[in-house]
């Protein structure tokens, strides 16, 4: 009897601890999904905000015909802007050609002439040579040495006379040839008593001049000439040494 009745309380005793164990773990299971869904109702909260400013955003960043003509109109005019420099520095090109062109131009017809000018002056150099090579005295004889009224029968002339005669015709034809150089701006220079130069002059011999300072010129064997601001042909000249 006694070992039935410990059974029994045994029985009782395990019952009444399982249908407690099983109320707290009701009990907990039921505040765990309580707190689970207050969290999950506090993150539905914090993502509302979120969703409100990314809505206004979409609202805010939306493309209106408006603002699709302004972006264009800025297009068009950094595009006309960028043209307007290009041709600025086309028409800029485009003078600067002309410019130079022009002055190419000029310069061809000025110096179109240079080669012809250059193989001219050799009769230019000969003339005045044969004008050097009678003295001035002679033409002093010849108007001395005039035919008398008794020799005038005989319309004759004295070799002074053709001489001066022959001199005046040789002397006209070199001024006659000066002159048409010049007008193409052909200029002769003689450099006598100027200093050396050697982009101008050329020496042809030096020497030792007491009193004159070196590098001199003493004399000008053969005359130079220049084409407007261009040397045509060197000056052929004698230079004084220097001897120290």
């Amino acid at each position: 009897m006694n070992a039935a009745y410990v059974r029994q309380a045994f029985r009782s005793s395990t019952a009444s601890l399982s249908s407690r164990t099983i109320g707290r773990s009701s009990r907990d299971a039921l505040a765990s999904h309580g707190r689970r869904i207050v969290s999950i109702r506090q993150y539905s909260d914090d993502k509302a905000p979120a969703a409100e400013v990314d809505a206004e955003k979409e609202v805010e960043t939306e493309i209106t015909p408006e603002t699709e003509l302004l972006k264009t109109i800025k297009a068009k005019e950094a595009e006309t802007a960028d043209l307007k420099s290009r041709l600025q520095y086309l028409q800029a090109d485009f003078l600067n050609l002309q410019r130079n062109a022009a002055r190419e131009k000029e310069q061809q017809r000025d110096f179109a002439i240079t080669r012809f000018a250059g193989d001219l002056l050799e009769t230019v150099d000969v003339l005045a040579l044969a004008l050097k090579s009678v003295p001035e005295d002679a033409f002093a004889q010849a108007d001395s040495s005039s035919p008398d009224s008794s020799d005038s029968s005989s319309n004759s002339k004295s070799v002074q006379t053709y001489l001066k005669e022959l001199h005046q015709g040789v002397d006209m034809t070199h001024r006659l040839l000066l002159s048409t150089l010049f007008k193409y701006h052909v200029k002769p220079f003689d450099p006598t008593g100027d200093m050396f130069d050697p982009n101008q002059h050329e020496a042809m011999y030096q020497a030792p001049i007491p009193g004159k300072e070196p590098g001199t010129i003493l004399e000008c064997q053969k005359t130079g000439y220049m084409i407007k601001d261009r040397l045509l042909r060197a000056a052929q000249v004698g230079v004084v040494q220097d001897t120290s």
